[in-house]
């Protein structure tokens, strides 16, 4: 074979290949919460950027819930023009630094690429990153806002959904001020995903970025207590847009989940991320887990806080599911994390009950293994008991991580507003529109429980329909 023929034949193998990404080693992260994934290097960003195929009619910005034409900002970053290639990401996502880090993307636009078919897809979530690190690092640039055309919104909840909606608003001319219950904005950007993910600073640099574009940040303000809807709309807003998240911890209803050692992850992962236990006594928030932790649950928040627990010196953490590894909600590269941290997946196994000492703390979990039924219509497997299994483990901290509904303050203080089971606000899905006029809402409030992403789709669609229901009046 020819040196060139060579040369070609190693071109076509670089193109179906992905870059791997830098992280540290895993004897090294479970000592630290600092982020595990380093981030590309430019020569690595660049020869990444390399293979993507430019395509004419690009798939992968289908599978992108805030349209971001991804095929340009790649070509932008092949040419070492990273000012450009923020810029044309944030003419769509206004939270990159973060969408780069936590957003599904290989059940999304890398889904769609067509790389993907013979190989590995464009690793389009990292060079997002890559960019908007890039930016951080140089300064951020702070787009042309519409002059203002008076007109007041209020944005209940600084999470994904929120800020989303606020900075659509705020290029568009509105004046809007965001409410946010608690001390920090971010909602779960900052409550809910550990420092080895998601770090601080970058959630701090994004809202930073969002208030710059003239939008009122007003932290400690808890809707439905400091202020009614009605009241606010006495204040002077014109529309109101409700992003508050899923924040109520789901339960087993089991024996012992009123013991001594039991969390639900929300309390485990505030504790840890927001009152920052994991540096006492520097910060005098202890949070002693003993040496025997078990996760309840199979999604990301499970993951999340089985690796922060594995942090704080546990040293057995297990993960404990009902169903499968295949049918873990949890982002793979994620699973794969925790699995190279240390962290034991006890699959197939359900918890009976949570057995406590003479004092009242937690001693042992009663469990059960379990199998799957055959597929139902939906194709989904239900996990059943088998006679006979049940056991104890010794364990010293339970936490449960199986799921979230929304907080019912604003529901049950504002009246006409229709729910459903679990307090999920019923809108219009093709505009964000709730029961009540000039209200709208989004994100996992009206959702149920999901993505980052999915959140942020959701705060465009009500900002594109605020806009057009304000330049009606």
């Amino acid at each position: 074979m020819s040196q060139s023929s060579i040369s070609k034949e190693k071109q076509v193998q670089n193109r179906f290949k992905a870059v791997d990404i830098p992280k540290q080693e895993p004897k090294d992260r479970i000592k630290n919460f600092k982020e595990v994934v380093l981030g590309y290097t430019e020569e690595q960003a660049i020869a990444e950027a390399s293979r993507c195929l430019n395509c004419s009619n690009a798939q992968c910005v289908k599978g992108c819930p805030v349209e971001v034409d991804i095929p340009e900002f790649i070509k932008c970053i092949t040419q070492k023009n990273y000012e450009a290639a923020i810029a044309k990401i944030k003419e769509k996502n206004s939270l990159p630094a973060i969408c780069g880090r936590v957003c599904p993307q290989e059940e999304q636009c890398q889904k769609l690429c067509i790389l993907g078919k013979k190989g590995e897809p464009v690793s389009i979530g990292r060079l997002e990153r890559y960019a908007a690190d890039v930016e951080q690092e140089k300064g951020l640039k702070i787009p042309k806002t519409a002059a203002s055309n008076g007109k007041k919104v209020a944005v209940i909840g600084a999470g994904p959904a929120g800020l989303t909606v606020a900075a659509d608003l705020a290029k568009l001319g509105y004046c809007v001020e965001i409410f946010e219950a608690l001390h920090t904005e971010g909602g779960v950007l900052v409550y809910g995903i550990p420092e080895f993910r998601l770090p601080k600073s970058i959630v701090k640099a994004e809202v930073d970025y969002i208030g710059k574009l003239g939008v009122k940040l007003t932290p400690d303000a808890l809707i439905g207590r400091l202020f009614t809807i009605d009241e606010l709309f006495q204040n002077g807003f014109k529309a109101v847009f409700i992003g508050t998240g899923a924040g109520l911890p789901k339960f087993m209803n089991i024996p012992g989940e009123n013991l001594n050692g039991v969390y639900s992850a929300n309390e485990f992962l505030i504790r840890v991320n927001l009152m920052k236990a994991y540096l006492f006594p520097e910060y005098k928030t202890p949070l002693g887990i003993g040496k025997k932790v078990a996760v309840i649950g199979g999604g990301n928040v499970a993951l999340d806080a089985a690796r922060s627990a594995i942090r704080l010196n546990a040293d057995k953490v297990y993960l404990v599911y009902r169903r499968g590894k295949d049918e873990m909600p949890a982002r793979e590269e994620e699973i794969l994390n925790a699995e190279e941290e240390g962290i034991e997946f006890k699959l197939l196994t359900a918890p009976t009950k949570i057995i406590g000492d003479e004092q009242g703390n937690v001693k042992a979990m009663g469990y059960v293994t379990m199998e799957l039924s055959e597929p139902d219509p939906s194709g989904r497997r239900k996990p059943i008991p088998i006679k006979g299994s049940e056991t104890t483990m010794d364990i010293d901290t339970v936490i449960i991580a199986i799921g979230r509904t929304p907080n019912p303050i604003i529901q049950s203080a504002t009246k006409g507003l229709e729910t459903v089971a679990g307090g999920i606000i019923v809108i219009d899905k093709k505009t964000g529109k709730t029961s009540l006029d000039a209200v709208y809402a989004g994100g996992d409030i009206a959702t149920g429980e999901a993505t980052v992403i999915s959140a942020m789709e959701s705060g465009k669609i009500a900002a594109k329909s605020i806009h057009e229901y304000l330049n009606q009046k």
